[in-house]
């Protein structure tokens, strides 16, 4: 092997500042592929997922808008499906409604849900069911379908056992104190009672009250002071403040005194059972100036003066 010294070697170079050198051009194109094969190497896992997102991305939009027609297809083919079952003679054209009494006719109807289409095929009965059951008055329902065209719809309505007259409303509630309806007037034969809480207690003050036939004549309403405890006010005017405990005892006392002294046919304007075993009446303002009157009236008592020294034979003395 022959070897060449470095100073031989550089005998025949000449000196060139690096400066002067060209540089080779290198078209744009050429570089994205060196940059891509750069990219690839480092980050590849990272590149490999964003692909696969998008292909997933892509994948997806064109299920929606098939799902889309199909579903497009889907409506056309029901809605052309029910137009021609209803003009086969199966579309709803009347329903029978009965149980109702609270409910208006209008509510039922528009609760149904019947749309112009309906058939007694599409028509669902099981849901109709679920929302009468939002009209405060219904505790159930019954829906059959008569075919072809027909359906017969039965309600159960809540029984109120009282009026409960709040903020100038007079309501119906039924046992549990729930308000199934206003009063139109239908229903002047129930107690009315008056105040907060009085519907939540109505039913328990009511029974007791039927066993007293006597304090029920020209009884108008029952109204619940502080919610706890009842005023009893009849037509009169007369005001019975009946006590918070031991309710039929008081009024098994007051019945007692309506039958021996016809209490609650006197002229007064109060009586007052709170206190167990005592009975404080408030007269009216002229039943008071006629007792003051009376009093004023009264004769006074005769006084006699008896002589000591004077006995009579009877007495023992002496006969002169």
């Amino acid at each position: 092997m022959q070897h060449v010294s470095a100073k031989v070697a550089m005998s025949g170079a000449e000196m060139v500042r690096p400066t002067r050198l060209p540089v080779p051009h290198r078209s744009r194109g050429g570089l994205v592929p060196v940059r891509f094969r750069h990219a690839w190497i480092l980050h590849r896992p990272l590149m490999v997922k964003l692909a696969a997102a998008g292909v997933a991305c892509l994948a997806l939009g064109g299920l929606i808008a098939v799902h889309d027609k199909l579903w497009a297809v889907a409506l056309e083919g029901v809605g052309f499906v029910q137009g021609h079952v209803a003009d086969a003679g199966f579309a709803i054209t009347s329903i029978e409604i009965t149980g109702q009494t609270l409910s208006q006719e209008q509510d039922i109807v528009s609760l149904l849900g019947i749309e112009p289409d309906a058939s007694t095929f599409n028509f669902d009965v099981e849901a109709a069911r679920t929302r009468l059951r939002w009209l405060r008055a219904v505790e159930g329902a019954t829906i059959r379908k008569i075919y072809p065209g027909r359906l017969e719809v039965k309600l159960v309505e809540r029984v109120p056992v009282a009026r409960w007259r709040s903020g100038g409303i007079t309501y119906l509630v039924d046992a549990q104190g729930r308000t199934v309806g206003e009063d139109g007037g239908s229903y002047s034969e129930l107690p009315l009672v008056l105040g907060e809480g009085a519907a939540d207690d109505a039913l328990v003050m009511i029974m007791a009250l039927e066993k007293f036939e006597a304090l029920q004549t020209e009884l108008v309403a029952l109204s619940r002071i502080g919610d706890r405890r009842w005023d009893m006010i009849y037509r009169s005017g007369l005001r019975v403040q009946l006590p918070e405990q031991g309710v039929s005892q008081a009024l098994s006392q007051l019945q007692s005194y309506q039958q021996d002294y016809a209490l609650l046919d006197r002229d007064v304007t109060v009586i007052d059972l709170r206190v167990r075993g005592t009975v404080s009446l408030t007269p009216s303002a002229a039943a008071a100036e006629q007792i003051k009157e009376a009093q004023s009236q009264k004769k006074p008592k005769r006084h006699v003066a008896v002589d000591p020294s004077y006995a009579t034979p009877d007495e023992g003395g002496d006969a002169h």
